[in-house]
């Protein structure tokens, strides 16, 4: 094994590489919420930042986990729940849903239920941020303002064909070498000890050795589906094509956004990676003339991994606003 694994024992190297005073480990905790319904009960884990009652919900993208905000959560300093989505990070994996914003936003409803019913603010990035829509739509009360980071109903299928290609990618990698050089491939504009950070984070090691992201530890069990069999059912089409498609389009939410009663905030990046164009954001405009857009400059779909103080500004104004 590369190294010894503390899930919070990495928070120090957060503060040091994005210069934020660190006076010593945050106070963070690991819980767990039962959920409900379509495909039986699956338990949904997340992290606690803070003693008080949370004031944020950040909810990550798709291939990601809780940990992606750390950096964010650290410059916050406000009491939060991040959620790890199902079949994602320490969360139970969901039949035949590699990609279901609508399941999963009634899952998430339940851990923001359980966890933080008086939320200021949920935050959801790509896979998460439609989560949150679907969350938005299906318990307006538990979503009093939604920031959308980098996601739009409608996402460019070849902006977004990258990020599917790295998602499918091997089934297992021989080291944590090997699948950390991967990892550095598909994100030259992030820093290496960041990414080694987050490979920790969402990978772990099968006692033969081998090691396979968190999501991908799911993908022997009998009924649950992966990207893999969605790309092998639709034999000789391209994987990212697939995956991409999978995501994208949810016609549908554009009406959700447009009846959702609380502001919206969408934050994107301008840099290589974002998945969405003007198009989505002048129909969002349309739909929602009282959006609030920003634009990140150096930051691409990652927004939270690229340029995650100027993120935290953003939610900070906007929990507040």
């Amino acid at each position: 094994m590369a190294t010894a694994y503390d899930e919070f024992g990495l928070f120090h190297e957060n503060a040091a590489e994005w210069g934020l005073a660190y006076a010593g480990p945050p106070t963070v905790r690991r819980e767990e919420v039962a959920t409900s319904g379509e495909g039986g009960d699956v338990r949904l884990s997340a992290l606690v930042w803070g003693t008080s009652t949370p004031e944020l919900v950040l909810v990550h993208g798709g291939g990601q986990n809780a940990h992606t905000w750390d950096t964010v959560a650290l410059a916050l300093g406000r009491s939060l729940v991040a959620v790890d989505l199902p079949g994602h990070g320490h969360s139970g994996p969901l039949p035949d849903t590699p990609f279901a914003p609508t399941e999963f936003g009634a899952r998430v409803a339940q851990v923001v239920s359980t966890l933080a019913p008086s939320a200021r603010v949920v935050v959801g990035m790509s896979l998460g941020g439609l989560t949150s829509i679907a969350l938005a739509a299906q318990a307006p009360h538990l979503v009093r303002r939604l920031a959308l980071v980098d996601v739009l109903p409608t996402i460019d299928p070849q902006k977004a064909a990258p990020i599917a290609e790295f998602i499918n990618g091997p089934e297992s990698f021989a080291s944590f070498d090997e699948i950390l050089e991967r990892t550095i491939l598909f994100n030259p504009t992030r820093s290496e000890a960041s990414l080694r950070r987050g490979v920790l984070h969402n990978s772990v090691e099968r006692e033969d050795g081998t090691w396979v992201w968190r999501h991908q530890q799911h993908w022997d069990i009998p009924g649950v589906s992966t990207t893999r069999e969605m790309v092998e059912a639709r034999d000789g089409e391209n994987a990212a094509d697939v995956v991409a498609e999978s995501m994208s389009p949810y016609d549908a939410f554009w009406d959700d956004l447009g009846e959702y009663p609380g502001p919206i905030m969408l934050v994107r990046g301008l840099a290589n990676g974002t998945i969405i164009d003007d198009s989505a954001v002048a129909e969002l405009l349309h739909r929602r003339p009282d959006a609030r857009v920003e634009a990140v400059e150096g930051a691409g779909h990652s927004v939270q991994g690229d340029r995650p103080l100027e993120l935290a500004a953003l939610l900070d104004d906007f929990a507040d606003a």
